[in-house]
């Protein structure tokens, strides 16, 4: 089972410099919450999208393509029925639907999706080592840096851990499918401990590999690959800043692009 998103592609985005896409995914993430209303949020979707195409990205898309799909689903249907406007559009005792709620829901589900949709491209276009140079490069410290590329490397192994031993129970009769998905639900219960197991033996050896090499977090340390800012990145980058300007422009001052205005 491969669960790895990396892409080794020879793709623009690829060749960027990892601060240049780190701070780009966060740029993206604060535009995003700059507005909430589903016009605005579903075109910077749309974009992320286009531009997940054109870093060779959709592979990663494709495969938590259901998990996307119902962030957004169950954002715009549960959304709406915990926030009011003054457009009422259907009730019914004590639930009712108004215009706004329904716009606002869109425009979380869009903003969930988009959010999923920039981290897999960042995942997809940059190497653990390269995200951890960049990190360091940012004056982050060390170990914060080591223990976020561990974090993304132990994810895609626990699943896989988690897949293989639902595999294993599977080949020895554990019937999955049948009856009503509480049912289901309930049948996965027991094969936590296993996993719990595995992953504590994991996070064990780990531990003394780690030990055994003389791993210390405050020593100075070189590094074969060497990060460096090209024109094309510091342009980048300039062009993100004035997008994340025009962004708190249009919400703050022209009150543009919200639905719901005493809300993110």
């Amino acid at each position: 089972m491969n669960l790895s998103i990396y892409s080794d592609d020879k793709t623009w985005l690829h060749s960027l410099d990892p601060r240049t896409k780190l701070f780009g995914t966060t740029i993206v993430f604060i535009v995003c919450l700059c507005f909430n209303h589903p016009l605005h949020t579903g075109a910077i979707a749309l974009c992320m999208f286009a531009l997940a195409l054109s870093a060779g990205a959709q592979k990663a898309i494709w495969k938590l393509r259901y998990i996307i799909l119902m962030l957004f689903l169950f954002s715009a249907m549960l959304w709406p029925f915990f926030t009011s406007g003054k457009t009422i559009v259907w009730t019914w005792k004590s639930l009712k639907l108004t215009r706004e709620s329904i716009l606002y829901g869109l425009a979380m589900g869009f903003r969930l999706s988009t959010f999923v949709i920039t981290g897999l491209i960042l995942m997809a276009t940059t190497k653990n080592e390269e995200i951890t140079d960049g990190l360091i490069k940012m004056k982050i410290p060390y170990p914060l840096a080591f223990a976020f590329s561990t974090a993304l490397r132990l994810v895609p192994t626990f699943v896989k851990a988690g897949a293989t031993i639902v595999q294993a129970q599977v080949s020895r009769g554990l019937d999955l499918e049948s009856r009503n998905i509480i049912s289901r639900f309930g049948k996965f219960i027991p094969l936590a401990v296993p996993m719990f197991i595995s992953a504590i033996r994991y996070t064990n050896l780990l531990a003394m590999a780690l030990e055994s090499r003389g791993f210390s977090p405050d020593m100075q340390r070189t590094f074969f690959y060497e990060p460096t800012m090209t024109k094309r990145d510091w342009i980048i980058l300039y062009f993100l800043a004035a997008l994340l300007f025009i962004s708190l422009y249009m919400r703050i001052i022209l009150n543009m692009g919200v639905v719901m205005p005493g809300r993110i």
